[in-house]
């Protein structure tokens, strides 16, 4: 890897960075489906046998990042721990069991001329991926554009640079030992932010962008990339208790929405509570959620029944908290939440909790988000909940992928015709 203090020409670095990811990408998308699962089950086994350097690497990270402020949940998604590197290599596991769509055809039919028409799958080249502060994203995102047979180019964040070299190094180690290119992966050697820059313009080079990160970051690399990119801006997530809702499995999925990690995208930012059953779930929840130490902000209805919370504003129904606030309202019913909903809603992730089926079936039906969910915590949507192994984004765009982006999201397809020498008459 490229020591980064001897980079003196971003452009030229970024260009020589793309031009040996497109190179391999050649040798990807050729390799068999036993290549490649080899080179993930070697990362995850080098990835454990080195777990203790790794947290040593990170530890850096950790301690330049306190001295520069960052907050609790931004040093929580940049800390590698035990479990964490047990659960990076876990989900190289899990993908090596994950059917390889590279290659398989679908769709196949008999035309009237004779010829039989079918759709292949096939990868989408190099994929760029810009995040910030969560290392593991280093590995979910080189495993899944491996399996895919996809070249990756990865630019972490600063505040995690050291982790990020330390994980780069597993990785490039699994490849070389079964004779994979080692461009096939590429982390970025750079703090330099126009490394970010002159990656948007790789469009020679680069099929897809994909950032996960902020809403700045996620902004910027919209307004400035030349490359297709897949992402989301917010995940500004809500559960709504109607009225027919058991209220047991209510309090226990509204509390796990919000409190089992405050800073990821599929956290709970807004509960929304029918006025029939407000009066009866909101005290319980609210004793919860201040014992945990959750700040609550509510509209005037819901000011009335807990005591402690303060007003929210316009601008709360609107906001993205990644932290230890809940914004609640208690509304007329289900239409009253529904349309709350389309109105505030990042299209990420929405729940709700009922026992009314037809209600649940509306819910799915009229809510225009990339989960809906019934009677189950947002925070199932993640790709590894959902057995996609890892996910290397989740997309709340309706072209191309839409949800997580796990294997089948970072292909394409293109069409493929037998004949057997048929011409057109």
């Amino acid at each position: 890897m490229t020591n980064s203090n001897n980079i003196t020409n971003i452009t030229q670095y970024m260009q020589d960075v793309g031009s040996k990811a497109r190179a391999a990408s050649t040798v990807l998308s050729a390799a068999e489906t036993s290549a490649k699962n080899k080179a993930l089950l070697l990362i995850s086994q080098i990835l454990l046998e080195k777990k203790e350097w790794l947290k040593t690497e990170n530890e850096k990270d950790l301690l330049a990042g306190k001295k520069k402020g960052l907050e609790a949940a931004l040093l929580d998604r940049l800390a590698l721990n035990d479990e964490r590197i047990d659960g990076m290599a876990e989900g190289l596991r899990q993908i090596t069991s994950l059917p390889d769509p590279i290659g398989s055809i679908t769709d196949m039919n008999y035309r009237p001329s004779g010829v039989q028409i079918g759709k292949m799958r096939v990868p989408l080249g190099v994929i760029g991926i810009i995040y910030e502060s969560r290392p593991n994203v280093t590995v979910d995102a080189a495993a899944l554009c491996l399996k895919s047979g996809n070249a990756t180019i990865l630019r972490g964040g600063s505040e995690a640079i050291h982790s990020n070299r330390a994980i780069a190094s597993c990785i490039q180690q699994g490849l070389s030992e079964v004779g994979l290119p080692n461009d096939s992966v590429q982390v970025i050697d750079t703090t330099d932010r126009a490394a970010v820059g002159e990656l948007l313009r790789l469009k020679d080079s680069v099929d897809v962008i994909i950032p996960r990160g902020g809403k700045g970051l996620i902004e910027r690399v919209t307004n400035e990339s030349l490359i297709p990119v897949i992402k989301h801006l917010d995940g500004i997530c809500h559960v709504y208790i109607d009225d027919e809702a058991d209220l047991e499995k209510a309090v226990t999925v509204a509390y796990n929405s919000k409190t089992q990690r405050y800073g990821t995208c599929n956290t709970m930012e807004t509960l929304l509570v029918s006025e029939k059953v407000a009066t009866e779930v909101l005290p319980v929840l609210a004793e919860k959620y201040i014992a945990k130490g959750v700040e609550l902000r509510g509209c005037e209805k819901t000011q009335a029944i807990i005591s402690e919370c303060i007003p929210a504003t316009e601008e709360d129904w609107g906001t993205e908290y990644l932290a230890a606030i809940l914004s609640i309202k208690v509304v007329d019913g289900l239409d009253d939440a529904i349309r709350h909903i389309n109105i505030y809603s990042s299209q990420h992730t929405d729940s709700i909790i009922t026992q009314d089926y037809t209600k649940a079936r509306r819910f799915l039906r009229e809510v225009d988000s990339s989960s809906v969910m019934v009677n189950a915590s947002t925070r199932f949507a993640d790709g590894f909940e959902y057995g996609l192994g890892a996910e290397i984004g989740i997309s709340t765009d309706k072209l191309h992928a839409r949800g997580p982006v796990g294997l089948e999201g970072l292909t394409s397809l293109k069409y493929v015709v037998f004949g057997d020498g048929h011409i057109r008459q």
